[in-house]
Protein backbone atom coordinates (compact mmCIF):
# COMPACT_ATOMS: atom_id res chain seq x y z
CA UNK A 1 0.00 0.00 0.00
CA UNK A 2 1.04 3.42 -0.29
CA UNK A 3 1.04 5.73 2.34
CA UNK A 4 0.26 9.73 1.92
CA UNK A 5 3.29 11.86 3.18
CA UNK A 6 2.32 13.54 5.99
CA UNK A 7 2.02 17.20 5.83
CA UNK A 8 4.66 19.68 6.32
CA UNK A 9 4.84 21.11 9.62
CA UNK A 10 4.44 24.72 8.15
CA UNK A 11 0.81 23.11 6.29
CA UNK A 12 -0.01 21.65 9.86
CA UNK A 13 0.53 24.99 11.51
CA UNK A 14 -1.74 26.88 8.82
CA UNK A 15 -4.57 24.22 9.06
CA UNK A 16 -4.83 24.90 12.88
CA UNK A 17 -4.28 28.28 12.80
CA UNK A 18 -7.24 28.49 10.22
CA UNK A 19 -9.38 26.34 12.73
CA UNK A 20 -8.64 28.00 16.10
CA UNK A 21 -9.11 31.52 14.60
CA UNK A 22 -12.39 30.49 13.17
CA UNK A 23 -13.47 29.28 16.55
CA UNK A 24 -11.97 31.64 18.80
CA UNK A 25 -11.66 34.72 16.99
CA UNK A 26 -7.96 35.88 15.70
CA UNK A 27 -7.29 38.24 18.62
CA UNK A 28 -7.60 35.86 21.12
CA UNK A 29 -5.41 33.36 19.62
CA UNK A 30 -1.30 34.17 20.39
CA UNK A 31 1.52 32.27 18.45
CA UNK A 32 2.08 30.64 22.04
CA UNK A 33 -1.55 29.17 21.96
CA UNK A 34 -0.79 27.57 18.23
CA UNK A 35 2.69 26.04 19.39
CA UNK A 36 1.07 24.40 22.39
CA UNK A 37 -1.32 22.82 20.28
CA UNK A 38 0.95 21.96 17.56
CA UNK A 39 2.87 20.80 20.59
CA UNK A 40 5.97 22.16 19.24
CA UNK A 41 8.14 24.47 20.73
CA UNK A 42 7.57 27.84 20.01
CA UNK A 43 11.21 28.29 18.30
CA UNK A 44 9.98 25.76 15.85
CA UNK A 45 6.68 28.00 15.42
CA UNK A 46 8.84 31.31 14.59
CA UNK A 47 11.42 28.93 12.20
CA UNK A 48 8.67 28.59 9.68
CA UNK A 49 6.45 32.18 10.62
CA UNK A 50 8.07 35.50 12.31
CA UNK A 51 5.30 36.62 14.17
CA UNK A 52 1.12 35.96 13.70
CA UNK A 53 1.03 38.51 11.22
CA UNK A 54 3.02 36.24 8.86
CA UNK A 55 0.43 33.41 9.81
CA UNK A 56 -2.43 35.40 8.96
CA UNK A 57 -0.96 36.84 5.37
CA UNK A 58 0.00 33.23 4.69
CA UNK A 59 -3.98 32.09 5.35
CA UNK A 60 -4.92 35.11 2.71
CA UNK A 61 -2.90 34.42 0.28
CA UNK A 62 -4.84 30.27 0.34
CA UNK A 63 -7.99 32.42 0.45
CA UNK A 64 -7.22 34.14 -1.92
CA UNK A 65 -6.34 31.84 -4.19
CA UNK A 66 -9.00 29.51 -3.92
CA UNK A 67 -11.47 33.20 -4.61
CA UNK A 68 -9.43 33.27 -7.97
CA UNK A 69 -9.69 29.68 -8.85
CA UNK A 70 -13.82 29.35 -7.89
CA UNK A 71 -14.98 32.26 -8.69
CA UNK A 72 -14.63 33.85 -12.11
CA UNK A 73 -16.46 34.29 -14.96
CA UNK A 74 -18.47 31.14 -17.19
CA UNK A 75 -15.90 30.34 -20.17
CA UNK A 76 -17.66 30.60 -23.62
CA UNK A 77 -20.78 32.20 -23.18
CA UNK A 78 -22.42 34.71 -21.53
CA UNK A 79 -23.61 34.66 -18.25
CA UNK A 80 -27.46 33.40 -16.96
CA UNK A 81 -29.10 33.55 -13.48
CA UNK A 82 -28.16 30.00 -12.44
CA UNK A 83 -24.51 31.53 -12.80
CA UNK A 84 -24.85 33.84 -10.27
CA UNK A 85 -26.90 32.02 -7.61
CA UNK A 86 -23.90 29.26 -8.44
CA UNK A 87 -21.41 32.24 -8.10
CA UNK A 88 -23.16 33.62 -4.48
CA UNK A 89 -22.56 29.68 -3.24
CA UNK A 90 -19.15 29.31 -3.93
CA UNK A 91 -18.58 32.66 -2.60
CA UNK A 92 -20.56 32.38 0.79
CA UNK A 93 -18.91 28.86 0.88
CA UNK A 94 -15.13 30.77 0.98
CA UNK A 95 -16.21 32.96 3.52
CA UNK A 96 -17.37 30.21 5.78
CA UNK A 97 -14.30 28.76 5.93
CA UNK A 98 -12.32 31.63 6.26
CA UNK A 99 -14.61 33.23 8.39
CA UNK A 100 -12.38 34.75 10.58
CA UNK A 101 -11.43 37.47 8.16
CA UNK A 102 -15.08 38.86 8.12
CA UNK A 103 -15.59 38.40 11.77
CA UNK A 104 -12.83 40.57 12.84
CA UNK A 105 -12.00 42.16 9.58
CA UNK A 106 -11.90 45.80 11.20
CA UNK A 107 -9.34 44.83 13.37
CA UNK A 108 -7.26 43.23 11.57
CA UNK A 109 -7.47 45.80 8.74
CA UNK A 110 -6.29 48.50 11.42
CA UNK A 111 -3.45 46.52 12.16
CA UNK A 112 -2.03 45.15 9.42
CA UNK A 113 -1.29 46.83 6.26
CA UNK A 114 -0.33 44.10 3.71
CA UNK A 115 -4.05 42.47 4.37
CA UNK A 116 -5.66 46.15 3.80
CA UNK A 117 -4.34 46.27 0.62
CA UNK A 118 -4.82 42.69 -0.45
CA UNK A 119 -8.48 41.95 1.11
CA UNK A 120 -9.34 45.40 -1.43
CA UNK A 121 -8.27 43.43 -4.41
CA UNK A 122 -10.38 40.83 -3.22
CA UNK A 123 -13.18 43.15 -2.79
CA UNK A 124 -12.65 44.69 -6.30
CA UNK A 125 -12.16 41.34 -8.07
CA UNK A 126 -16.03 40.23 -6.20
CA UNK A 127 -17.53 43.48 -7.54
CA UNK A 128 -15.67 43.29 -11.35
CA UNK A 129 -17.28 39.49 -11.10
CA UNK A 130 -20.76 41.12 -9.85
CA UNK A 131 -20.58 43.57 -12.51
CA UNK A 132 -19.65 41.34 -15.56
CA UNK A 133 -22.80 38.83 -14.26
CA UNK A 134 -24.79 41.74 -14.60
CA UNK A 135 -23.50 43.26 -17.89
CA UNK A 136 -24.18 39.41 -19.38
CA UNK A 137 -28.20 39.36 -18.30
CA UNK A 138 -28.27 43.17 -19.73
CA UNK A 139 -26.74 41.87 -23.08
CA UNK A 140 -29.09 38.68 -23.98
CA UNK A 141 -32.32 41.81 -22.86
CA UNK A 142 -32.93 39.63 -20.01
CA UNK A 143 -32.03 42.30 -17.22
CA UNK A 144 -32.82 46.38 -17.70
CA UNK A 145 -30.53 48.60 -15.82
CA UNK A 146 -28.44 51.75 -16.02
CA UNK A 147 -24.76 51.23 -15.93
CA UNK A 148 -25.07 53.13 -12.68
CA UNK A 149 -27.96 50.72 -11.49
CA UNK A 150 -25.29 48.07 -12.25
CA UNK A 151 -22.75 49.79 -10.51
CA UNK A 152 -24.84 49.98 -7.47
CA UNK A 153 -26.23 46.65 -7.46
CA UNK A 154 -22.69 45.02 -8.08
CA UNK A 155 -21.40 47.01 -4.65
CA UNK A 156 -23.99 46.08 -2.54
CA UNK A 157 -23.98 42.34 -3.43
CA UNK A 158 -20.34 42.53 -2.44
CA UNK A 159 -21.32 44.74 1.34
CA UNK A 160 -24.36 42.12 2.05
CA UNK A 161 -21.47 38.90 1.36
CA UNK A 162 -19.01 40.84 3.16
CA UNK A 163 -21.05 41.85 6.51
CA UNK A 164 -23.41 38.68 6.33
CA UNK A 165 -21.28 36.96 9.03
CA UNK A 166 -21.45 39.28 11.44
CA UNK A 167 -25.12 40.33 11.06
CA UNK A 168 -25.79 36.46 11.76
CA UNK A 169 -22.94 36.64 14.53
CA UNK A 170 -24.56 39.60 16.09
CA UNK A 171 -28.55 37.70 15.74
CA UNK A 172 -27.54 34.55 17.72
CA UNK A 173 -23.67 34.62 18.75
CA UNK A 174 -24.09 31.42 20.54
CA UNK A 175 -24.77 29.27 17.74
CA UNK A 176 -22.26 30.92 15.65
CA UNK A 177 -20.09 28.10 14.61
CA UNK A 178 -22.83 25.02 14.94
CA UNK A 179 -23.00 24.25 10.69
CA UNK A 180 -26.38 23.28 10.62
CA UNK A 181 -27.85 26.38 11.56
CA UNK A 182 -24.77 28.51 9.21
CA UNK A 183 -25.52 26.16 6.36
CA UNK A 184 -29.19 28.01 6.74
CA UNK A 185 -27.55 31.45 7.49
CA UNK A 186 -25.77 31.06 4.37
CA UNK A 187 -28.26 29.65 1.98
CA UNK A 188 -30.07 33.23 3.46
CA UNK A 189 -27.21 35.25 2.73
CA UNK A 190 -27.46 34.43 -0.96
CA UNK A 191 -31.21 34.99 -0.88
CA UNK A 192 -30.69 38.16 0.30
CA UNK A 193 -28.07 38.77 -2.07
CA UNK A 194 -29.78 37.82 -5.09
CA UNK A 195 -32.97 38.81 -4.71
CA UNK A 196 -31.68 42.62 -5.04
CA UNK A 197 -31.29 42.52 -8.88
CA UNK A 198 -34.93 40.77 -8.78
CA UNK A 199 -37.00 43.93 -9.96
CA UNK A 200 -34.39 44.65 -13.14
CA UNK A 201 -35.26 40.91 -14.20
CA UNK A 202 -36.83 40.48 -17.53
CA UNK A 203 -38.22 37.63 -19.72
CA UNK A 204 -37.37 33.68 -18.89
CA UNK A 205 -34.80 34.66 -16.47
CA UNK A 206 -36.98 36.01 -14.59
CA UNK A 207 -39.60 33.18 -14.38
CA UNK A 208 -35.96 31.18 -13.27
CA UNK A 209 -35.75 33.41 -11.11
CA UNK A 210 -38.96 33.02 -9.42
CA UNK A 211 -38.89 28.86 -9.87
CA UNK A 212 -34.70 29.59 -7.70
CA UNK A 213 -36.58 31.49 -5.43
CA UNK A 214 -39.25 29.63 -4.79
CA UNK A 215 -37.59 26.28 -4.55
CA UNK A 216 -35.42 28.06 -1.79
CA UNK A 217 -38.22 29.28 0.55
CA UNK A 218 -39.70 26.02 0.20
CA UNK A 219 -36.78 24.45 1.61
CA UNK A 220 -36.37 27.14 4.03
CA UNK A 221 -39.74 26.65 5.39
CA UNK A 222 -39.47 22.74 5.61
CA UNK A 223 -36.01 23.10 7.04
CA UNK A 224 -37.23 25.65 9.88
CA UNK A 225 -40.41 23.01 10.49
CA UNK A 226 -38.51 20.20 10.76
CA UNK A 227 -37.82 19.22 14.38
CA UNK A 228 -33.96 19.32 15.47
CA UNK A 229 -32.79 15.93 16.09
Amino acid sequence: MQHKAPRRTRERILELSLRLFNEFGEPNITTTVIAEEMRISPGNLYYHFRNKDDIVNSIFTLYEAEINRKIAFPEGRKANIQDIWTYLHLTFEIVWRYRFFYRDLNDLLSRNRKLEIDFKQILSHKIKVATELCLGLRADGQFEASDIEIDALATNMVVVVTYWLSYEYVRNPRKYSELQTMSESLARGCYQVIVQISPYLRGETKQVFEKLSQDYLNKMKNATSCPAA
